[in-house]
């Protein structure tokens, strides 16, 4: 673990400006486990929220009213060297920027997106994504969606999103972004908002992963495990998991599959329908607590993911840290998945549909049969980037690297 002695005279907190519980759930991910990830390297750390204080919340988080949040004077009372803000470079919180910033606080920006936030990222790439966020076709309403949704970006979006927008990234010393693709996303975007010096900003620090997630040596099962809010029908597609599922389980008599989170009336129906056998072989875990995933995980040999969109897929980046390789679709909205399939770590489907995503299953499920993926390596390889130390180890890297920036520029 990195430990350095000068970083424990470091104060770093993280701010959400959106009133979330703070209980457990909170600080296992996002904001909350990064808070924990500078803990572990000896920095005082808190987490910032609004809103009045829960039965339920942490000792570690502090609650206040918003309004301090946007208070230049209030930032300058909490002594800190640096706050990562989790904002999502969204205009509405530009204050918040501003005032950590006024307050002479280091600031990281995170932006948990991939990216295509603007059509000035990239036009042909970000109209692509609003067909993708408006369901693809599928269903009466999709095609009314995708218009309003370029309508509003082509309009109100460039012509005051993104002026704020602008406004809010100006604010930080680093703007964060969860994946490579994202960040040459934003980097043409901030080139647009403030030339080369706003560009040269940007830098890749992923979401943070529990450290409970690694692969522990136990051996790996012809397993594949799928994690997701199944409701979510749209960005989730439960009937594409049912679609390449059933045929896997019919052409492949020794693997089998995990499925946990919450079970709908269509999985549920969908696996009372399964031959016996099949049957047998396909696991409803429902929801599931850390633990338990961490379990699945370890013994798994394969994560997929059949989300249309993805802005990083925090459940794949614990899958790779668990020594799971990874499949899911190639897409423009999933740029996370394009980097976590780089390390003889998965495979990405090359038609986004049942028939794409099978051949890409049976891809990795014969690349672990002849030898070809090592959970070992790959477990090493990601918990090197994403637990939670690590990428608090990249922010306080970045923090040093500016100020030596500083002093050489006096």
């Amino acid at each position: 673990m990195l430990r350095i002695s000068c970083f424990e005279a470091m104060r770093i907190y993280t701010c959400t400006p959106v009133a979330f519980g703070g209980g457990a759930d909170f600080f296992a991910r996002d904001s909350g486990l990064l808070c924990r990830g500078f803990q572990s390297l000896g920095i005082d750390s808190r987490a910032v929220m609004p809103g009045d204080r829960k039965p339920e919340d942490d000792a570690d988080l502090i609650r206040t009213e918003y309004r301090n949040l946007e208070s230049t004077d209030w930032w300058k009372s909490q002594s800190l060297d640096g706050v990562v803000l989790y904002a999502w470079g969204r205009p509405k919180f530009r204050k918040v920027a501003k005032a950590i910033h006024d307050a002479g606080i280091f600031l990281v920006l995170n932006q948990d997106n991939g990216g295509l936030v603007s059509p000035l990222a990239g036009f042909r790439d970000w109209l692509l994504e609003q067909w993708i966020l408006a369901g693809q076709g599928r269903g009466a309403t999709a095609w009314l969606r995708f218009l309003q949704l370029t309508l509003r970006g082509l309009s109100v979006g460039l012509w005051l999103t993104d002026l704020l927008r602008a406004v809010h990234l100006k604010q930080g010393d680093v703007i964060a972004c969860v994946s490579p693709k994202a960040a040459e996303h934003y980097r043409k975007l901030c080139r647009i908002y403030g030339g080369t010096d706003l560009a040269d900003r940007v830098r890749v620090i992923p979401h943070a992963v529990e450290t409970r997630f690694r692969f522990t040596g136990r051996p790996k099962r012809r397993q594949v495990a799928c994690v997701g809010r199944w409701q979510d029908v749209v960005q989730k597609r439960s009937w594409l998991l049912v679609e390449v599922i059933s045929a896997l389980i019919a052409e492949d008599k020794d693997v089998s599959v995990v499925i946990a989170g919450t079970v709908t009336d269509e999985l549920r129906n969908w696996h009372e329908s399964l031959e016996t056998q099949q049957g047998k072989r396909v696991r409803l875990s429902g929801k599931v607590n850390r633990d338990e995933l961490a379990g699945i995980l370890d013994e798994s040999q394969v994560f997929y993911s059949p989300s249309a969109f993805e802005s990083f897929g925090i459940a794949a980046a614990e899958a790779l840290c668990s020594g799971c390789s990874v499949v899911g679709t190639r897409s423009v909205s999933m740029a996370a998945f394009e980097w976590f399939t780089s390390e003889s770590s998965g495979k990405l489907a090359e038609t986004n549909d049942a028939k794409g995503h099978l051949a890409a299953m049976r891809h990795e499920l014969d690349s672990w049969h002849n030898g070809m993926r090592n959970p070992q390596q790959i477990s090493d390889v990601w918990s090197e980037r994403l637990h939670a130390d690590k990428v608090a180890g990249q922010v306080v890297s970045q923090k040093v690297g500016n100020e030596v920036k500083v002093a050489r520029s006096r």
